[in-house]
């Protein structure tokens, strides 16, 4: 399969549409086609949930997004099964909480199938009509999670529909996998048309005929055939005989399918006009709304996505999920992820991995702001330089001794979200140790009194860090480095590129910056001076089960369970851990490494019968190495991990002894993740402060 030659530009333009979709529907979401009539009219642009927010993360985008992982972790990707999907949920998604609507068994189909496949049912099974019954199976989840399968398989309805099937049989069953197959279909056709009717009776072809989903599609598609310009009458039609009363269940599918095709049918090709009306129309809002952005969002290109809907948006995606670091995006990062995949799929050329903040896309801000002291940056955009795609500061007035920061956030705090009920957790995506990189450049006409450099914030001591300023020669490119000292309980919210003027006024002018990356092993210590209570855990750290907190200066965990929190980027590979605990209660007291979510990931701590061991985690732990080591209740100890390549080596300090075991993993190792901690079977837990270091360091 080839790929089209706008493939990531129609992708990009897709996840964009999507995302727009859902910010558009999230504030509506449930009112009806009344309550939005008589309270705003018609709609005409993004209804404000809470001024000065960024916008809250949504199931719509984080799931399709967690999904994902099942192929990127793949080689055959193309024989991805229902299991695999269902295996990357339980990695991603917390313990009843975040990621999805956690409303019951029995009410919410994901939370339903997500304790099914905890529990040992499989995937399809833990999805199907068999075990969970029709009405809980044929909810709306599987139509509004696989627009994702379109945009990996271009001009192949087909292909991208029965991928659709396998993810969403997870979960799902009969009406909500023919939603699943619709979708994706139509998102792939899209790459060769915009004509809304083709792309329906495209799509329709991967949905058995005489279906409920078949009908309400074919009953809608004659009704706009006889009345073309009303689609008011059409929605009245859609309610009479389609409507939520005629369904069980939370969220039905059937009535949310007609809302999609309504919208695309009465859109007629345009992009802010489909939207729109189905917005209009109520219902599940943000679900049917995404949907239409994605398909007409491929249709038309980005050419056809109106700036007014772009701009607010500034390319940021905020997600749900224990990985923390995939909690914080920007749109062109998705996009990327979903190109490479797609490219992967097609069998041609991938491209190598980009630097995380680039401006390839036409238009792309990938969430950088900018700010100035005795400087007024006026204006940030997408161009060309010189063939190089880059994001332009415009400047009006840079003073002497004046600066100008250009900069993207590298964390949040849920308080600034507009709200949280799907529980995003951040962990940073920048730590103190690692080397940034960017590449700058200031127009031939600027003067020549200009210095540049690389900067990050650390938002818990309220103090930046930079590099030495390099100076700037006019129409010429520089490459900046900037190697961050270690730090003690620093938080990096921020990183960016440092402008100042070291002469005369600069009345007006531009700033060039064509990319911006970071790596290497992180070199930190904490002893949780600035934590506070974030999303069931501490700020900087996820959770997967248990209850942690802050208590006495430590940070606490116990439960029942197997109880984990993370913290951490999934990126780091070889590095090495270790953590002051004491133990409270209980047999098992732990830290963890190369965590890459909940099922995978490496432990080693204190064990029953005065031992300490190490583990490996494939879904369930399993002991690998153990040692005795004399440790009691309420003594404090340091564990301590070291991982490099497939080898380990944990050590044991307290009271006096000391313990090492070294290990090899000969099986399929892993070789990135976080660091965490755990506790387990009603054991707790105080860790007093942790370190991270480079095998090196």
């Amino acid at each position: 399969m080839s790929l089209p030659v706008d493939y990531a530009e129609r992708v990009y333009a897709g996840w964009l549409g999507k995302c727009i979709g859902v910010r558009f529907g999230a504030p509506l979401e449930n009112w009806t086609y009344e309550e939005i009539r008589d309270n705003l009219g018609e709609l005409t642009g993004y209804v404000s949930e809470d001024q000065g927010k960024i916008f809250k993360p949504d199931d719509d985008t984080s799931v399709p997004l967690i999904l994902l992982d099942a192929l990127a972790e793949r080689g055959d990707i193309e024989d991805a099964k229902p299991a695999d999907f269902g295996e990357a949920l339980l990695n991603a998604v917390g313990c009843e909480h975040g990621s999805f609507w956690w409303g019951g068994y029995g009410i919410s189909t994901e939370h339903t199938a997500y304790l099914n496949l905890l529990n040992g049912i499989p995937a399809p099974r833990s999805g199907s009509i068999a075990q969970n019954g029709r009405a809980l199976a044929e909810q709306i989840g599987g139509q509004i999670f696989s627009d994702v399968w379109g945009l990996l398989l271009p001009n192949d309805p087909r292909a991208a529909a029965d991928l659709s099937e396998r993810a969403s049989s997870v979960s799902h069953d009969g009406a909500g996998l023919h939603g699943a197959r619709f979708i994706a279909a139509a998102v792939s056709a899209a790459f060769s048309g915009p004509d809304p009717r083709r792309l329906i009776e495209i799509a329709l072809e991967q949905v058995p005929p005489g279906s409920d989903y078949d009908r309400v599609m074919r009953v809608m598609i004659a009704f706009h055939a006889a009345h073309p310009q009303d689609w008011h009458a059409a929605f009245a039609h859609l309610k009479a005989h389609f409507g939520y009363q005629h369904y069980a269940g939370m969220v039905p599918i059937i009535p949310n399918a007609g809302v999609v095709v309504l919208g695309m049918l009465y859109g007629e090709g345009d992009f802010s006009r489909a939207i729109q009306i189905a917005n209009m129309a109520g219902w599940d809002t943000d679900c049917n709304v995404g949907n239409v952005g994605a398909i007409m969002g491929v249709a038309v290109g980005l050419d056809g996505i109106e700036a007014r809907w772009r701009e607010p948006m500034n390319d940021l995606l905020i997600a749900a999920s224990v990985i923390g670091t995939r909690s914080l995006l920007s749109l062109p990062q998705c996009a990327d992820r979903m190109i490479r995949l797609g490219q992967r799929m097609s069998g041609g050329k991938i491209d190598p991995p980009a630097p995380r903040c680039h401006f390839t896309y036409p238009g792309s801000t990938a969430n950088f702001q900018a700010w100035g002291d005795k400087g007024r940056p006026i204006h940030l955009l997408q161009t060309q330089v010189d063939g190089t795609p880059v994001l332009r500061t415009a400047i009006r007035k840079l003073n002497k001794k004046g600066e100008i920061r250009i900069f993207t956030r590298t964390s949040y705090r849920p308080r600034e979200l507009s709200s949280n009920y799907y529980g995003a957790a951040f962990t940073p995506l920048l730590y103190p140790g690692q080397t940034l990189r960017a590449r700058v450049q200031i127009p031939a006409d600027a003067p020549t009194t200009l210095r540049a450099a690389l900067y990050v914030y650390d938002e818990n001591h309220r103090d930046s860090h930079q590099a030495t300023g390099a100076a700037l020669t006019p129409g010429v490119w520089h490459d900046l480095l900037y190697t961050l000292p270690p730090m003690t309980d620093a938080l990096l919210s921020q990183v960016g590129v440092v402008l100042r003027n070291t002469g005369e006024l600069w009345e007006t002018g531009a700033f060039h910056l064509a990319h911006l990356d970071w790596d290497g092993p992180a070199q930190f210590t904490s002893a949780f001076a600035f934590a506070s209570p974030e999303t069931g855990a501490i700020s900087e750290w996820t959770y997967w089960r248990g209850f942690w907190r802050m208590e006495d200066g430590a940070y606490h965990g116990s439960g029942p369970l197997e109880n984990e929190s993370y913290t951490g980027d999934i990126g780091w590979t070889d590095y090495r851990y270790a953590a002051d605990i004491t133990p409270l209660l209980g047999d098992h007291h732990l830290i963890l490494a190369r965590v890459q979510g909940a099922m995978r990931s490496y432990a080693f701590g204190l064990s029953p019968g005065n031992t300490v061991t190490l583990y490996r985690k494939a879904r369930d732990y399993q002991p690998v190495a153990s040692a005795a080591f004399p440790w009691r209740l309420g003594e404090g100890c340091r564990l301590s991990l070291s991982v490099q390549e497939n080898r380990l080596i944990a050590v044991v300090e307290g009271g006096g002894e000391r313990q090492r075991i070294a290990w090899q993993d000969d099986q399929a190792s892993y070789r990135n993740g976080q660091i965490g901690l755990a506790c387990w079977h009603g054991s707790h837990m105080a860790c007093h402060s942790i370190a991270c270091h480079s095998i090196e360091g």
